[in-house]
């Protein structure tokens, strides 16, 4: 199961939008950008714009004059959805491709795939979702949203607006297991509890039985952590059972895909969220961002959401580190990402961290209204405490694990 209305949110024509990078005169090699992304199957709603925007942001690179007097080209493979796929074609990519960077992966799953080969390969890798936190890899950067940054202010937000009891669904897999811990911990934190925890596989689709427990438990909140095109269904059936009016909801997940386009704003309307991005933010940079987009996209704006902006912030994080490293040479790329490389992108200032490889970002608690995300508070400038206490690359550079947090 997909989500609905997708052709209307994401036009398959728009992923041939590489072509429309300028050419070059240039007789130097292109820098090669590899990018394996789920661009059909059942997290393609996902990826699908992650594509769409890593092709306007190395447009944007090359109509800037390229990095390094070269031009950068895009080396893509559809992951279709396949674990197995990330494996297979990340051995191609470095291996036969030769690429520069790999800049993907949309599950925690699929990083975990893929990261050791890169290392090995010594390929830096840059990966751009939000996730559960913990990874200290010298070799990646990742900047998306960890807990301490998302989590740590929804819990909170939720729970003195609703209550102090929730019951925690989440997807099963590292993502979800890890943010069921840092749900009870964040509840704990605030004097709440989970009354219960319940995880699904993610092609799990009928949440009929699971409705019906949680009616049983009369929790004060539902807290979510579900992903993905089949769990999608979960807030149908919770609507279409009339209980949307009797217990709020709030998720980490739900909106980072334009999930809240895709349900009606019956289903939808009243759900909290905590992102770092939403196309409704007032910033110059963002209106830049979204102008852009109009440009390769025409009519194709709703499109974006903030896996997307997240990918394109990526890709312009590792392009400022060329630069200030002058040199495509990992070791100095690296160093040069790691100094402090900041851009302010669509979502704000967002600052590699040194320690982490993580980043420092902005991040806004809003809530589904009229298929849009509406933002009620912002806390700027948020750093990843929660994987800064178990990492640090500055004293231990060869590190290359996930270090599981004690919660």
């Amino acid at each position: 199961m997909t989500m609905t209305r997708r052709n209307i949110l994401v036009k398959g024509s728009m992923l041939t939008a590489a072509t429309s990078i300028a050419p070059f005169a240039w007789g130097a090699d292109p820098i090669k950008l590899g990018s394996l992304l789920d661009t059909s199957g059942n997290f393609d709603g996902y990826g699908k714009p992650m594509n769409m925007a890593a092709d306007l942001a190395i447009d944007e690179i090359n109509k800037a004059g390229g990095l390094l007097g070269r031009q950068v080209k895009k080396v893509a493979y559809d992951t279709q959805s396949n674990m197995a796929l990330y494996t297979k074609y990340a051995q191609q990519i470095t291996k036969q491709d030769k690429v520069d960077v790999v800049i993907g992966g949309i599950l925690s799953a699929s990083r975990e795939a893929i990261r050791p080969l890169l290392n090995r390969e010594k390929i830096l890798y840059v990966y751009t979702p939000l996730y559960e936190g913990g990874v200290c890899d010298s070799n990646t950067f990742l900047v998306g949203t960890t807990p301490a940054q998302q989590a740590e202010v929804l819990v909170p937000y939720a729970m003195k607006k609703w209550g102090k009891k929730a019951y925690i669904l989440a997807a099963d897999y590292n993502y979800g297991q890890y943010m069921a811990k840092w749900f009870q911990r964040y509840l704990a934190e605030n004097g709440g509890q989970a009354v219960s925890v319940d995880f699904f596989p993610l092609d799990v689709a009928d949440f009929n039985s699971t409705i019906a427990k949680i009616q049983q438990a009369k929790p004060d909140l539902v807290i979510s952590a579900l992903v993905g095109g089949a769990h999608l269904s979960f807030y149908r059936q919770w609507a279409a059972a009339g209980m949307k009016a009797k217990i709020p909801m709030a998720s980490t997940t739900l909106g980072i895909g334009n999930e809240h386009q895709v349900l009606t704003a019956e289903e939808g309307d009243g759900i909290l969220v905590a992102d770092n991005y939403s196309p409704e933010l007032k910033s110059a940079a963002n209106t830049k961002f979204l102008e852009a987009w109009g440009r390769m996209y025409p009519g194709n704006t709703k499109a974006i959401h903030e896996l997307a902006v997240s990918h394109y912030q990526g890709i312009k994080l590792w392009a400022e580190g060329v630069k200030r490293a002058g040199s495509l040479n990992h070791d100095k790329v690296v160093a040069a990402m790691a100094s402090g490389v900041s851009i302010e992108g669509p979502s704000g200032k967002v600052t590699i961290d040194g320690q982490t490889h993580h980043v420092t970002l902005d991040v806004h608690v809003m809530e589904m209204r009229g298929q849009q995300l509406k933002e009620l508070q912002s806390f700027a400038q948020r750093g990843p405490k929660d994987t800064q206490a178990v990492c640090d690359l500055r004293k231990d550079p060869k590190s290359s694990i996930q270090h599981e947090i004690k919660i």
